[in-house]
């Protein structure tokens, strides 16, 4: 092992190396059978049989789904075309190839995709390859039948993990997944290594708290779409799951079960007010611990993990349904607030001043509609709607049938603010003014409607497409697609656009961005063939006590 010495950060480095017409010949040979009675240990954890759905039989256009086979079709490994016998869109195939030319390889082996490959920019830290942002890749490469690359990713990260993680003087966590990694290639040796970033060459110097969630979601849909159990029944990947959670389930001081996190720590990696209890980190932490029941072994060490992972998501749920919880009703509730309640008693048990109920909710709240607002703590609200948390709070079941309904309902209700010419805002609405000033400390590059302050990204296209087809919904995900297909690629695949409609390419984005090319694949892929959802959908557990209403639950 030899040792590197970055930015006051002491490392070791890695030394180690229709359906009709689906040609199962293509498919990939699994290496022994999924453990189906542990991966559905709990009620109707996947979407296993998704052609079971009365939503997706009677979904417009919908195909005939899959029924005996757990793993997602294979359609070979050159650019696929579509499995349902329909034109491909002239996209798809510029696609593949854009998202093939972002693979980087490590010793001769694939290992992920690059942010970007933008020669026109400097390249900052978009050569590397990013754990969040090989999510979309991966399950492209999933539905398509190449698993090494993903199955490559996911034990390479974890050999990552094992690092010491040292900044300054202070050590992180053992279970800290990194943000993003490099090849380094010696000349002089001829030998590569893998260099890791934590989070302390990101801007802010923050550690990412969502690279773990995503570690494990992904590991689910490795092993969902190959019916593979053995990576994620290796000694070491076990133990992985358990180091990354054991940093969210320890006891402490804090009275909630959401987590607690600072700016900067997931998608939105810059200071955006988004600290305290972010809704995108609050969904991925209920998704993964789901997905964790589904992996671990519940014998040993992941017997006690289990114990408390079901403790703690029926606490979340509870709490998230509830709290974060806005339509209506909610609105009008919070809206006749009585402040400085005190003891067990109190309806308004976070003394939030109704005072501070932004303008525009009001007129944003549509009859039918709701969604998960942006962050719940003392005192404080934000009403501001982020797209990706409520997309996975569907694909988890953190948000119940009616729920999901309502966010699918608001999404057509505000199509021209969310959507408009470019697939999907990041959050609405952008801050501007004097609090932009104060909430961003005047950042350049998050001013109003760009970047992650009302900007559009198209790699939300997959999420929300995946959301469309659980509620079945897909006719929103065919007009979202379509829109999206209009300018995406004569744009050069940006990163984001600007604009209160996404109307321009945005000021400082990247072109050809591997997750802007990798999202609209796998969007069009699983409206092609709905069964890919399962790699990213659980169903509601039936176990999960029911929300209650506000009016109910915050009374004794």
């Amino acid at each position: 092992m030899s040792t590197f010495n970055l930015n006051g950060v002491t490392k070791k480095t890695d030394t180690d190396e229709d359906i009709d017409d689906i040609d199962f010949s293509k498919l990939l040979e699994k290496p022994r059978p999924l453990n189906i009675d542990r991966l559905l240990s709990l009620d109707e954890r996947s979407l296993t049989e998704l052609s079971t759905s009365p939503q997706l039989r009677n979904a417009e256009n919908a195909p005939r789904l899959l029924h005996d086979c757990v793993a997602s079709p294979s359609i070979g490994f050159n650019t696929p075309r579509s499995v349902h016998g329909f034109e491909s869109h002239p996209m798809v195939g510029e696609a593949w190839d854009a998202l093939r030319r972002s693979m980087v390889y490590f010793r001769g082996q694939p290992v992920g995709t690059i942010a970007a490959v933008d020669n026109s920019e400097e390249k900052l830290n978009y050569d590397q390859v990013f754990v969040r942002d090989f999510v979309p890749s991966a399950l492209a490469f999933l539905m398509n039948g190449e698993t090494e690359i993903v199955r490559n990713f996911l034990l390479k990260t974890l050999r990552l993990q094992s690092w010491e993680k040292k900044i300054d003087r202070f050590q992180l966590g053992e279970g800290v997944m990194p943000a993003s990694f490099k090849v380094f290639h010696d000349p002089v040796r001829n030998h590569e290594t893998l260099i890791a970033d934590f989070g302390e060459s990101a801007i802010g110097r923050v550690a990412p708290v969502d690279s773990g969630f995503w570690w494990i979601i992904l590991l689910r849909a490795y092993t969902k779409s190959t019916g593979d159990s053995s990576l994620a029944d290796m000694p070491d990947c076990q133990k992985g799951i358990r180091l990354i959670l054991s940093l969210c389930l320890s006891e402490g001081f804090d009275t909630f079960p959401t987590l607690l996190c600072a700016d900067g720590c997931c998608m939105i990696d810059r200071r955006m007010g988004v600290y305290g209890y972010p809704i995108e980190i609050q969904a991925l932490f209920f998704m993964s611990l789901r997905c964790a029941l589904l992996l671990l072994k519940p014998e040993g060490e992941g017997k006690e993990m289990v114990e408390q992972i079901v403790k703690r998501l029926h606490a979340l749920s509870y709490h998230m349904r509830s709290y974060f919880w806005l339509d209506l009703k909610q609105l009008n509730d919070i809206y006749r607030y009585k402040t400085e309640e005190y003891s067990h008693t109190a309806v308004n048990k976070f003394n939030v001043i109704p005072d501070s109920l932004p303008e525009w909710v009001f007129d944003f709240m549509p009859p039918n509609g709701g969604f998960f607002i942006g962050n719940v703590s003392p005192a404080r609200m934000d009403f501001r709607w982020f797209a990706l948390g409520n997309c996975i709070a569907i694909l988890s079941s953190l948000a119940t049938p009616e729920q999901s309904t309502a966010i699918m309902d608001l999404i057509e209700a505000r199509w021209e603010e969310l959507v408009g010419e470019m697939p999907l805002k990041v959050c609405y609405p952008a801050i501007e003014s004097h609090e932009w000033k104060i909430v961003t400390g005047c950042d350049p590059k998050n001013t109003r409607w760009s970047y992650h302050n009302g900007g559009s990204w198209p790699v939300l296209l997959w999420l929300l497409t995946a959301a469309c087809i659980k509620t079945g919904r897909p006719q929103i995900a065919r007009r979202a697609i379509e829109v999206a297909e209009a300018r995406l690629h004569k744009d050069n695949w940006p990163e984001y656009y600007d604009g209160t409609v996404g109307r321009y390419v945005g000021k400082q984005a990247r072109k050809c961005q591997t997750w802007s090319i990798a999202g609209y694949l796998v969007a069009k892929m699983m409206l092609e063939d709905p069964s890919h959802v399962g790699m990213v959908a659980l169903e509601e557990d039936k176990q999960m006590k029911p929300v209650m209403r506000r009016s109910n639950s915050w009374t004794c």
